[in-house]
């Protein structure tokens, strides 16, 4: 098929490059002429694993070109997919300027039958939105469906080859047909629906997965009060077939560009037709004050934070990307700053990004796990990259001055971390002392 992507951020480049793979034809376009020139000379501006690879070798095929002209893209393609941004603004809803603004230029630019996808993260109601846009400026043929995605950041490649379904929303049974063609090389798992109610699941999808993380989080917090093991708590639930294993993982919240965004969205949703969603209100307050409980056990493990030097392992939301959006690093950084603490840091990827969003001022960035660790009286892990899973902790011993080790994602065992000569403070778990010597203090 011949397919036009609006928007090379996350989704859109993502989308784009996998569709090529699946051996459509792809014009993927963007306003910003230095990242299509980056993309043209094989270059990706994020950062997920096999995407690159994935890229060059579908330009060097003749399947996949990178553009600025949207009008040249449209006419050429059959199916037109919108993956631009839709930020949130201050109220927590989402920012539907650059929405309205493609589908103007997208119906300038038709010249014939095409389906128009909403791949983008919007609220109820939006495509119908795009449709009234396109029809007020284009008298011939055309449907609009909505194509919500379910992409994990650093995970996303996989994720689209293998996806546990796809949702088309669409009115149109020419549409339908059209999308689930396209679709059916990568699942049988296909569902066709309403435009409204395939905009609701994607955010009802994400509200419930933040629901998990908070809940897990709630629990290891009265695990480490009772002397229960989360880890053990999460593993005994997760084999409840109701429950499932997935998103049970205790550490210090959720982050990224769709978490955060799309439950406050949803509860502007929610506001908007007289509904007060009191859970969803209640799994965002508690992934907002989770990451803060690093804090404190950096504060009890150190006896206070004033003139302590921290080292910070991780900066990303997550491991396998260089995505900082809502991080929690971000705030945990700048607490520790604001209680008289010097941070040194170090991520694999993200610190450019980190440090473009938070600034230098006050943070040594480091170009190792092990020079971050210098001199430091303690170590707090904030994302779980495998390299730090693989490090030896009694080396990272000693090159600190202190033995404090809060590991905000239960990379460690506290046995291993004992032995090393950690006072060790994981999530969800009683924290381990360590190993008796001369200089041991009780935890």
């Amino acid at each position: 098929m011949n397919i036009a992507v609006v928007g090379t951020g996350y989704v859109g480049l993502v989308s784009g490059v996998c569709y090529a793979e699946l051996g459509n034809e792809v014009i993927c376009v963007d306003k910003d002429a230095r990242k299509i020139e980056t993309l043209r000379n094989g270059g990706i501006p994020i950062y997920e694993p096999g995407l690159q690879e994935l890229s060059v070798r579908n330009m060097r095929e003749g399947r996949l070109a990178f553009g600025t002209d949207l009008a040249e893209a449209v006419g050429k393609s059959e199916i037109v997919v919108i993956a631009v941004g839709t930020p949130p603004l201050p109220t927590g809803e989402a920012d539907l300027s650059y929405i309205e603004a493609a589908s103007r230029e997208i119906a300038e630019a038709m010249n014939g039958y095409k389906a128009i996808c909403v791949k983008s993260t919007v609220p109820v109601g939006t495509n119908e939105r795009v449709g009234r846009i396109i029809a007020e400026r284009y008298a011939g043929e055309f449907d609009i469906a909505s194509l919500p995605e379910f992409l994990r950041e650093g995970t996303a490649v996989k994720d689209t080859f293998h996806p546990d379904r796809i949702v088309i929303g669409t009115e149109s049974e020419r549409a339908a047909a059209l999308l689930a063609e396209l679709h059916r090389p990568l699942t049988d798992r296909i569902v066709v629906t309403d435009v409204r109610s395939a905009e609701m699941i994607k955010y009802a999808s994400n509200a419930f997965l933040a629901t998990k993380i908070s809940f897990i989080n709630e629990i290891a917090n009265i695990c480490e009060k009772v002397g229960a093991d989360v880890g053990e708590v999460a593993a005994g639930m997760g084999l409840d077939s109701r429950i499932g294993p997935s998103f049970l993982r205790a550490g210090i919240g959720y982050g990224g560009s769709c978490f955060p965004k799309d439950t406050k969205a949803l509860i502007q949703i929610a506001g908007n037709v007289a509904y007060d969603f009191k859970l969803l209100k209640s799994v965002v307050e508690v992934n907002r004050q989770q990451r803060f409980g690093v804090l404190d056990k950096l504060a009890r493990g150190l006896g206070g934070l004033r003139g302590r030097t921290v080292a910070v392992w991780g900066l990303a939301f997550k491991p396998e990307t260089d995505d900082v959006r809502e991080s929690p690093a971000l705030e945990i950084v700048a607490a520790l700053l604001g209680e008289g603490a010097a941070v040194r840091a170090y991520d694999p990827i993200a610190a450019d990004n980190f440090r473009a969003v938070f600034g230098g001022e006050g943070v040594v960035y480091c170009s190792s796990s092990m020079e971050a660790v210098q001199g430091a009286d303690a170590l707090c892990l904030l994302t779980e990259w495998r390299e730090f899973a693989d490090v030896e902790l009694a080396a990272v011993r000693r090159a600190m001055r202190g033995p404090v080790l809060v590991d905000g994602r239960n990379v460690f065992g506290g046995s291993a971390a004992s032995e090393a000569g950690f006072d060790y403070y994981p999530v969800g778990r009683p924290p381990v002392p360590r190993m008796p010597d001369e200089a041991a203090v009780p935890l």
